[in-house]
């Protein structure tokens, strides 16, 4: 999908009188995130650590077990979020990376405004997509969380690893969440956010 084609779905969603000034597709780096926001109240024991389910994480990737999957996610691929739950970190991680019962995937667009940081989620996309599928796919973008520009302390695009294109965004209350592209895509996106989040 064209990166220009997202212009007219976020001027549909920002406020009026509101400037997007940069956005970009990225999704959450891979790696460990902040835990989910705290749910309603549940009953039952936490689920511990053991030996047991990383190995089976290991052996067994289609069966996963949440801690298990945490420590083979920092082992293969590091950090790529801090916080506490329900920290602003955690809140835009839950909010773009939902469950998906119907298997479809969409695209997350971050886009920072005059007054907002902004995460949009885009319709279901297709893997072998023509234009009247793009279209569809961006006539279904909605924001699915928002952020005044006073709760980002800061943001900057740096390496990780072997990627030299990743946007991490800390957050006021001391969390941060990172946000990638693919490593053939041009960083230039995902610097002009980091600057207009410096601004």
């Amino acid at each position: 999908m064209d990166r220009d084609s997202y212009l007219d779905p976020l001027a549909r969603l920002v406020e009026p009188g509101e400037r997007v000034l940069a956005y970009a597709q990225a999704e959450v780096g891979g790696g460990v995130t902040p835990p989910p926001p705290p749910a309603p109240a549940t009953t039952g024991a936490p689920d511990r650590v053991t030996v047991t389910s990383v190995l089976l994480n290991l052996l067994l990737p289609l069966a996963t077990w949440e801690r298990g999957d945490r420590l083979v996610d920092l082992v293969g691929w590091g950090i790529a979020g801090r916080g506490a739950s329900g920290s602003a970190a955690s809140r835009l991680h839950e909010a773009v990376s939902p469950a998906r019962p119907d298997g479809k995937l969409r695209h997350t667009v971050l886009a920072v405004t005059d007054r907002r940081l902004l995460a949009c989620v885009t319709g279901p996309v297709k893997l072998l997509s023509g234009a009247a599928d793009d279209e569809r796919s961006l006539a279904g973008t909605r924001v699915a969380w928002a952020a005044s520009r006073a709760e980002v302390a800061s943001a900057r695009v740096g390496w990780h690893r072997l990627n030299p294109k990743r946007l991490r965004i800390d957050f006021t209350d001391g969390s941060w969440l990172a946000f990638t592209v693919p490593i053939a895509e041009s960083g230039a996106p995902l610097r002009g956010l980091a600057a207009a989040l410096g601004d």
